[in-house]
């Protein structure tokens, strides 16, 4: 995918780490997001690659270290910084007993959007992700991949300038699949700034500008495609990306 970022640096994180008991999840992370890049996250299940979503989206505090937003202490100006921010989590956050536009009204008003602004809002959020004709519709009827649509259509309301997907594929059909990555990708044309969780090699390789590899609460590697599989070998054409992955981290990421 051809990167039309710029080299301003829209978020980044200084030594960022979590533990939880004894063990570390997310060990002195360090990632800079450019604007206008989609940013690639890959890495087995259990890498701490949700640790660090959780974190970033101020969900959850830190042990060490902190997250820069837009040239702030994210913390320290949460208010202020959260209506930039659209976060899709791995795990369903809608609510089922809830019609369709109600599940996207509960979540866009919450950033103060009223009235006919609100409505046009909504509106316009089911009809991005396709599921306008089915707005009266309670959210539990949904299949797996709409329900993955519909969260997608509670994040965006608010029209944030960087989104955070966490999974956002894990269990649905081909077809949502493929409908989710092609929205992503009409996201960030339209100028939003993607994060990108997830642990199938194939939509991190078709849908990002960037990648970091993660394993056990660190990064291993980031760069295009291009320079992760030059840190391996010098004639690319001979390797893939999955086989850097085995390389650099001694693991087959579909056995995770």
């Amino acid at each position: 995918m051809e990167n039309k970022s710029s080299n301003e640096i829209i978020l980044k994180t200084k030594d960022l780490t979590k533990k939880y008991s004894n063990t570390v999840v997310v060990d002195n992370l360090n990632i800079e997001i450019k604007k206008g890049e989609v940013f690639g996250l890959l890495g087995p299940n259990g890498a701490g690659k949700s640790t660090t979503m959780n974190m970033i989206c101020n969900l959850i505090k830190p042990d060490l270290g902190n997250v820069e937003f837009m040239g702030k202490d994210f913390r320290k100006n949460k208010k202020e910084l959260s209506s930039k921010l659209g976060y899709i989590p791995q795990h369903l956050a809608i609510h089922g007993n809830l019609k369709a536009w109600e599940n996207v009204e509960l979540f866009t008003s919450l950033y103060g959007i009223k009235g006919s602004e609100l409505k046009s809002r909504i509106d316009e959020s089911l009809e991005y992700v396709g599921l306008m004709e089915r707005r009266n519709d309670y959210a539990k009827t949904f299949s797996g991949g709409m329900k993955r649509r519909l969260n997608i259509a509670c994040a965006i309301g608010h029209h944030p300038d960087l989104l955070i997907f966490d999974e956002p594929t894990v269990g649905i059909d081909p077809q949502s699949r493929n409908f989710i990555l092609e929205k992503i990708k009409e996201s960030n044309k339209n100028g939003t700034t993607v994060i990108y969780t997830s642990h199938y090699m194939e939509e991190v390789e078709a849908i990002c500008t960037r990648i970091a590899i993660m394993d056990n609460g660190k990064i291993i590697a980031s760069g295009t495609s291009e320079e992760l599989k030059k840190l391996v070998v010098e004639d690319t054409s001979s390797i893939t990306l999955e086989e850097v992955f085995l390389t650099l981290t001694g693991k087959k990421l579909r056995d995770m």
